[in-house]
């Protein structure tokens, strides 16, 4: 446990994600971790890796020194560039080397979380894609808490073995999904003012929230009815996170997402749908 309470359901939430990753990675035999993933470029092995290095990074190892290769389609600047060399200098290891250095990490880590004594507004060093910023401690748990189970969810539609859609990191994945529809709503995707988008979600996690646009332009998301809506937006929740997620576009769920009212306001709505923190 730590030390302070507000801190532990997002480390619990971390830990849960990461044993679960443990158990599905552990017994693939080495074909499986080539498996394209719904993240650009990576295979099963580089999600694995990309997890690994960041955790890495949080305990204070030294980044490794190691120079990409020019062809790397997907790295387009400096923030995937960054993220790339955790990834690429394990791209050769094998899936016993993976495994272990994964689950020694998750121990190492592990410890780290139960022995923390700062405060959850302790100013701390953040990690990509997620900086490089200073985030209260708070924050910078729960983004791992919520990338970890993201990729935990691009690691099982991968290998076709889904679940933990209604985890505690799919909580966490969802309130951070929820924080950033103002923006998506009102400045991205430019719903005109006194008006509101109702989004409802069916399925592991099952929730209705109502998007309003304030006179001056402003968005802000609450659990109350909007009588009226501009638009309303009926999804599961996997194709939810997903769309939040970056990990498909509108057009190829189009069928799986119900759509009242403003069709355009409702098409703009999913064309900014992805959410980074």
């Amino acid at each position: 446990m730590t030390d302070h309470p507000s801190l532990q359901p997002y480390v619990d939430a971390w830990t849960q994600s990461m044993e679960a990753i443990s158990e599905l990675v552990t017994p693939l035999v080495e074909g499986e971790w080539n498996g394209r993933t719904d993240c650009p470029g990576w295979s099963v092995r580089d999600v694995v890796s990309h997890i690994i290095g960041i955790e890495c990074e949080l305990l204070g190892d030294p980044r490794p020194i190691h120079s990409l290769p020019r062809d790397i389609y997907h790295v387009r600047d400096e923030v995937s560039r960054h993220m790339e060399v955790q990834v690429d200098v394990r791209r050769h290891h094998t899936g016993p080397e993976m495994t272990s250095e994964f689950e020694y990490t998750l121990i190492r880590r592990s410890r780290q979380l139960r022995n923390e004594k700062r405060g959850p507004e302790t100013e701390v060093n953040s990690v990509l894609p997620f900086g490089p910023r200073k985030l209260p401690l708070e924050r910078q748990l729960m983004l791992r808490a919520f990338d970890v189970w993201v990729h935990e969810q691009d690691l099982r539609r991968a290998l076709d073995k889904p679940g933990n859609l209604d985890s505690p990191g799919a909580h966490v994945a969802r309130d951070v999904f929820l924080a950033g529809l103002p923006k998506v709503v009102a400045k991205d995707a430019g719903a005109p003012p006194n008006s509101a988008v109702v989004f409802d979600v069916s399925g592991p996690v099952e929730f209705m929230r109502t998007v309003r646009v304030d006179q001056s332009g402003n968005g802000s998301v609450d659990g109350s009815v909007s009588l009226g809506p501009a638009a309303t937006l009926a999804m599961d929740w996997e194709i939810y996170s997903r769309l939040a997620a970056g990990r498909v576009r509108a057009e190829a769920v189009a069928e799986q997402v119900k759509v009242d009212g403003d069709a355009d306001l409702a098409a703009a709505v999913l064309k900014h749908f992805s959410v980074t923190p």
